[in-house]
């Protein structure tokens, strides 16, 4: 008898371990074949999961994966992509081959039909020159060609005597360059107006120092040659956010407002957002609250607010939702606002997040509509930031919109691992802001600035007198966020290649000498406004910036970086103000000024650049 129970302990001792031992750890190391080299950036994911790593500078990975079975997939922009059974194997070290076809002909690694894309519509204007290319890595029905992108007019040159003052809003989305990267991976060239040049800046972090005193965020300035026309300067002016430690951070009433509409039924969109808001879940305190509102032909609540620590639940709501019926957007974020106000937490972080294709299509359905409704609801400290998914029918438009109307930010999410960048590695700065309202305005010195542009926020520019007003909007700075704004510089003396404006008939247009008022050696003086989260009156801070010349080699990191991604984004929108620069001198300013790089985005770029080249030259 006391061996039959000694076996049966054995037994359960057993089970318990094998339990307790249901997943096991993957590494390993993925190299380039031809020459042996680490990939970094490499996108490494357990098929048919949501766990997923990167690859950091040395191309190794590590990932939890379950004890028996399983494959991972290794993708990287250029490369063939491997799929690898993990069998009773704990290390997995691939060498990844170069794929020139996958950039003319996508090869589908996803859903495995390929087809063509049948256009994309700019609002106002056409995209047809995004068309002709094959299509995504699955087929779109056909009448999924009803992209939308608000059309850009981009900043010109200003004469500094007659515009002395740029004032502008920041902005710290990065949905363009995610979707951008979408285009070219799948062999397109992005439609013109997808490209919003300071996201695609912003969609990187800088080396900037903390704040040392009482404001939220310190400041960076630097000067130097604008590397597409060295007679020109280029000034690039950083922002570095407060980083607060998450359990410092106050409590979340957060909601989750999701699109399950018939649109919303594509792999890359439902199943994808699901995936991502299970790694949202998961990052919540216990004091941190969550509710989950849908919206299809009508809106409904699927979870009340719920404390973070009951994951469970959370995750099975979640797990439930599928797509089917039309759109009632406007319904949906009225009830997600009110559910919010509900359970308001007092100093807390109250947000909502909208996750959409943004394809409104019943009830108040337009952006103006819209927008006033988000506008009121942020009077009352609900914030919002939005999610963008799918492609096709995606409606870029309207979700920029909103998100700057909602006191929020803007993401779009292509695939598993941007949701890991955006919700865990950015948690703070996606979640919690910690100023608002942050403005801008530069008066640039006549005597040593014949003209100015200020490249990429065309749509954050500001009347000049809005600086000053505090009942204007403004963008939104988040925990740990960096910003960074550029200004390309004619100095004075220095012949333009630019057109002027035609005589006049009634008075001369000559330039005028300025009017030296003191003999500075500054070239312009940056002033900043920013108010608290719950502020209602902004604080005012003031900053010179005396000129230099500085050749582009002997520049930072964080300069010719920036640089770098301006000029991809300028080429890709055919700029007048980088004729003559290639995609060859992009990638290697990049490659010049990559850094640390821990996360692997840089490199992703590089090979992004390297891959539109590839592109452009089989014209």
């Amino acid at each position: 008898m006391k061996m039959k129970a000694l076996s049966l302990l054995v037994l359960l001792l057993s089970l318990a371990l094998m339990a307790g031992t249901s997943s096991r750890t993957i590494t390993g190391r993925v190299t380039d074949g031809g020459d042996g080299s680490p990939l970094p950036g490499v996108n490494v994911l357990l098929k048919g999961t949501a766990t997923g790593a990167v690859t950091d500078v040395d191309g190794r990975y590590q990932l939890t994966a379950p004890t028996t079975g399983g494959k991972i997939i290794f993708s990287f922009i250029g490369y063939v992509t491997e799929e690898v059974e993990i069998g009773t194997k704990s290390i997995i070290d691939i060498a990844l081959t170069v794929d020139a076809h996958s950039l003319s002909e996508v090869v589908v690694t996803g859903y495995g039909i390929q087809g063509r894309v049948p256009g994309l519509t700019r609002k106002s204007k056409k995209a047809d020159e995004a068309i002709g290319y094959y299509a995504p890595a699955y087929q779109q029905p056909p009448d999924y060609n009803t992209e939308e992108y608000e059309g850009i007019e981009e900043n010109i040159f200003h004469d500094p005597t007659s515009k002395p003052l740029s004032t502008f809003s920041i902005d710290v989305d990065a949905a363009s360059y995610a979707n951008v990267r979408r285009f070219i991976s799948q062999g397109q060239r992005p439609p013109v107006d997808a490209v919003r040049v300071e996201e695609m800046i912003n969609y990187f972090d800088y080396d900037y120092a903390q704040p040392k005193g009482e404001d939220p965020f310190s400041i960076y300035t630097e000067i130097s040659e604008a590397p597409w026309n060295r007679q020109h300067k280029l000034v690039h002016i950083g922002l570095q956010g407060k980083k607060i430690a998450t359990d410092k951070l106050p409590p979340s009433n957060l909601v989750f407002l999701i699109d399950v509409s018939g649109s919303m039924a594509d792999p890359n969109k439902l199943p994808l957002l699901k995936s991502s808001f299970k790694i949202l879940a998961e990052q919540l305190r216990d004091q941190d609250r969550v509710a989950i509102v849908v919206y299809a032909g009508a809106a409904g609540v699927v979870l009340p607010s719920t404390s973070g620590d009951d994951k469970r639940k959370i995750l099975e709501s979640l797990e439930q939702l599928e797509a089917g019926g039309s759109t009632a957007g406007g319904a949906g974020i009225k009830l997600a606002y009110k559910i919010a106000r509900q359970n308001f937490v007092e100093g807390g972080n109250n947000r909502v997040i909208l996750a959409t294709d943004g394809d409104f299509n019943v009830g108040e359905s337009s952006n103006e509509a819209m927008e006033r409704l988000i506008e009121e609801k942020r009077e009352e400290g609900v914030f919002l930031t939005v999610l963008g998914f799918g492609m096709g029918n995606y409606k870029d438009s309207k979700m920029e919109v909103l998100a700057d109307k909602g006191n929020g930010n803007y993401a779009y999410i292509d695939n598993i691992l941007e949701a890991q960048k955006v919700l865990v590695n950015e948690f703070g700065g996606t979640l919690f802001t910690i100023a608002k309202d942050v403005k801008l305005q530069i008066e640039f010195n006549p005597a040593r600035v014949q003209a100015y542009r200020l490249i990429g926020y065309e749509n954050r520019l500001l009347k000049d007198e809005d600086f000053s007003n505090d009942k204007k909007d403004a963008g939104e700075l988040g925990c740990g966020h960096t910003v960074t704004a550029l200004y390309e510089v004619i100095p004075v003396g220095v012949k333009s290649n630019f057109p002027g404006v035609d005589p006049l008939k009634y008075q001369s247009n000559k330039k005028k000498e300025p009017v030296v008022i003191n003999d500075s050696n500054e070239i312009m003086t940056i002033k900043f406004r920013y108010k608290k989260p719950d502020g209602i009156t902004s604080k005012l801070m003031v900053h010179a910036l005396v000129d230099e010349q500085v050749s582009l080699m002997k520049s930072s990191d964080n300069f010719r970086w920036s640089a770098a991604v301006a000029a991809f984004g300028m080429l890709l929108r055919d700029s007048e103000y980088v004729k003559g620069y290639t995609w060859e001198e992009v990638a290697q300013l990049a490659g010049g000024a990559r850094g640390r790089d821990e996360q692997g985005y840089r490199i992703e770029f590089i090979n992004l650049v390297k891959s539109q080249n590839w592109l452009v030259s089989r014209r």
